[in-house]
């Protein structure tokens, strides 16, 4: 009886270290920031158009992100048009910056049905929505980027 109860201490000593050791490893972690850079369209193979959406990652923290995949899609008027993942990502340094280059290739139903609609609706401006996850994997959260806005098919006052 004696010894479950030393037993017992051991154990709550040993989990009293353990939890006091994760938390000075746990540094404040700050959220990278992310921004698109570049989408161009890509001679396609086949029916389906393809693109290059470009990714442009600063991190803040002292430490590395290891990024060990990315999974995104992008919205044209609300019909996802492009989804994709990625695994073979850089390694962005601790206060560094760094590049991603994601290939993707068109829902070629939802392509359709988009230019469908704006041909009976011609319209000047188009709203997007690109949804994109980093996964940083290890004990780092998965950080979601969302970057929205409107493109402008009219011609630039001068």
């Amino acid at each position: 009886m004696a010894s479950y109860k030393l037993y017992r201490l051991i154990f709550y000593i040993l989990g009293v270290v353990l939890l006091g050791s994760c938390a000075t490893l746990q540094t404040e972690f700050k959220e990278p920031s992310v921004s698109v850079t570049s989408f161009r369209a890509l001679p396609s193979k086949g029916m389906a158009p393809r693109f290059e959406i470009g990714l442009h990652v600063s991190n803040p923290n002292r430490v590395a992100l290891a990024l060990e995949g990315l999974s995104y899609s992008v919205n044209i008027e609300g019909r996802q048009l492009l989804t994709g993942v990625a695994n073979d990502l850089p390694v962005i340094e601790g206060y560094g910056e760094g590049d991603i280059t994601l290939l993707a290739t068109a829902d070629l139903f939802n392509s359709i049905s988009l230019i469908s609609d704006l041909m009976r609706q011609p319209r000047d401006s188009f709203s997007y929505e690109i949804i994109a996850t980093l996964d940083l994997g290890g004990m780092y959260p998965d950080i979601p980027v969302k970057k929205q806005g409107q493109i402008s098919l009219a011609p630039v006052a001068r």
